[in-house]
């Protein structure tokens, strides 16, 4: 079996749990690759082969070695049963459309990893905040927009099922972090004229909660306007 694990939900992040809850040491127990941001949603997460990695809202990237440090909201997994992937033209617009339908990926849970010359790459890094913590939506309007063209790099995250919506972010959540490792975010816009890279597909999730944390027991989520934030606040999904 292979099992994406991740920890918090998206759901309390929106509600505005964004104190870290589990510690980078806790979270590569579980996996080698994966996405996730740290406490007080301080930037953009991207691990790769076990190294942490954390883009910040001015646009700097910090190599994270602090096996303490705590993340609110990460997934991660084991790289295992690779299928190779190799797009031409590839952007939003292809994922979203033909690679779904020919992976037959809308009921499952799957990781992505994507490597060449990226044509374009448009990015957003989430600022940190300090208690008492806004929800998610308020902090999406501040965020820091980046952009490059012509850069080597690697794109790394998860599609998820859309009846899993407010677990994680429905569709696909995507990070990018270059190959110098000088700039990276969460992925709003790419596109290359070739791309190499894996396909995993997940028969497991194993949904950890921050049940001891008491900010998230006694939080409560608006689903109403749940589903409306997340689309707002993840802007890569049209």
């Amino acid at each position: 079996m292979s099992t994406l694990y991740e920890h918090g939900t998206l759901a309390s992040l929106m509600a505005g749990n964004m104190a870290g809850t589990i510690t980078v040491a806790d979270l590569l127990k579980h996996g080698s690759a994966g996405i996730g941001t740290f406490d007080g949603i301080d930037g953009e997460v991207v691990i790769l082969d076990g190294e942490v990695y954390q883009a910040v809202a001015d646009g700097t990237v910090n190599h994270v070695t602090d096996p303490q440090a705590k993340l609110p909201f990460a997934s991660v997994h084991t790289p295992t049963d690779l299928e190779a992937v190799n797009l031409t033209g590839v952007d939003f617009n292809l994922l979203n459309g033909s690679f779904i339908r020919q992976h037959e990926l809308q009921n499952v849970f799957a990781a992505l990893r994507l490597t060449g010359t990226f044509s374009h790459v448009k990015i957003r890094i989430m600022p940190k905040q300090e208690p008492p913590y806004p929800n998610l939506l308020e902090v999406a309007h501040m965020q820091a927009l980046f952009s490059r063209d012509q850069v080597k790099g690697t794109i790394i995250g998860y599609y998820a099922p859309e009846i899993f919506g407010s677990v994680t972010a429905a569709g696909w959540h995507l990070h990018f972090i270059s190959d110098d490792r000088q700039f990276a975010g969460h992925l709003l816009e790419f596109s290359a004229p070739q791309a190499t890279g894996d396909l995993q597909v997940f028969d497991m999730l194993d949904q950890h909660l921050p049940v001891a944390d008491r900010a998230f027991r006694q939080s409560e989520v608006d689903l109403a306007s749940l589903r409306a934030g997340i689309a707002e606040s993840e802007g890569n999904q049209e």
